[in-house]
């Protein structure tokens, strides 16, 4: 694991105890967060898993500035985050690709966001063809969503997360539809991509493998409203093999512990909206 920032290497992200709750005003709250607090360097991923509706994807919403929280601050590089950030950007579980564009014209797209600088025609087009060189679909260029198969897909969506040359990439289970080679394959590019321009990373997650193949750190997530209830550090050095003797031993503390935040689920959202 990188070692935590100092004042000599500060933060990236720094999220400070952030707590989150859902509801109307003058309505019943239902609380999802409790003073969670995460801090991340600059080219490290941290993985997130937990059970479903233990408050990942409202975490990531709260990150992106998507989703203002009831307590708590986020910075990225010590600004505070009251919106959307130009060098932060988001991944979902559906590639959400605009069907009236070309696989070219998708990628440039992310260029076109609020807040982006301003290129000109030959560094924006150098620019997207360098992310689709790198994805490895310069062969299908002109080609629409629509003739795109999933993982293709996904790999647009990931050069469109990459073509602003984001500081912080945010994923919510990116790669869960895909078969597993495909997955596999999305998951060592991803990799790559990340370390080589030094981007640091928030992977939700459900796939313990993914989190133990991809993660410098792993964060548990659990009960009701959820808070943090277990952080592993990951020593080995990329490329990893799962079953190795640490992973394997990392992964049954893992699931042991989703179990017992499962456990305690129902009573945990009793106590919280009693």
């Amino acid at each position: 694991m990188t070692d935590q920032p100092t004042p000599l290497h500060p933060a990236l992200l720094d999220a400070s105890h952030i707590a989150l709750s859902y509801g109307r005003h003058g309505q019943v709250r239902y609380p999802v967060l409790r003073d969670f607090s995460l801090q991340l360097r600059a080219g490290e991923i941290v993985a997130v898993l937990g059970p479903s509706g233990a408050g990942k994807s409202s975490l990531l919403r709260v990150l992106g500035g998507l989703q203002k929280p009831d307590r708590g601050s986020v910075r990225v590089r010590g600004e505070v985050l009251h919106d959307t950030h130009p060098r932060v950007s988001l991944m979902f579980q559906d590639p959400c690709l605009l069907p009236w564009l070309t696989l070219e014209e998708n990628v440039g797209f992310g260029l076109d966001f609020a807040r982006q600088p301003v290129l000109d025609r030959n560094e924006r087009r150098r620019r997207v063809h360098a992310l689709i060189d790198e994805v490895g679909l310069t062969s299908a260029l002109g080609r629409y969503p629509s003739e795109l198969s999933g993982g293709m897909a996904q790999r647009v969506a990931l050069a469109r997360s990459l073509v602003r040359r984001p500081e912080l990439l945010l994923l919510d289970e990116p790669f869960s539809a895909l078969d597993e080679i495909t997955r596999g394959e999305m998951q060592q590019l991803l990799l790559v991509l990340a370390k080589r321009s030094q981007t640091a990373a928030v992977l939700v997650t459900h796939d313990i493998d993914e989190a133990l193949l991809l993660a410098d750190r792993i964060l548990l997530l659990g009960g009701v409203p959820a808070e943090l209830l277990g952080e592993w550090t990951l020593a080995a050095a990329q490329p990893r093999d799962a079953v190795s003797g640490e992973l394997t031993r990392m992964r049954v503390d893992i699931v042991q512990a989703l179990r017992a935040a499962r456990t305690d689920a129902p009573a945990a959202a009793e106590r919280a909206v009693a």
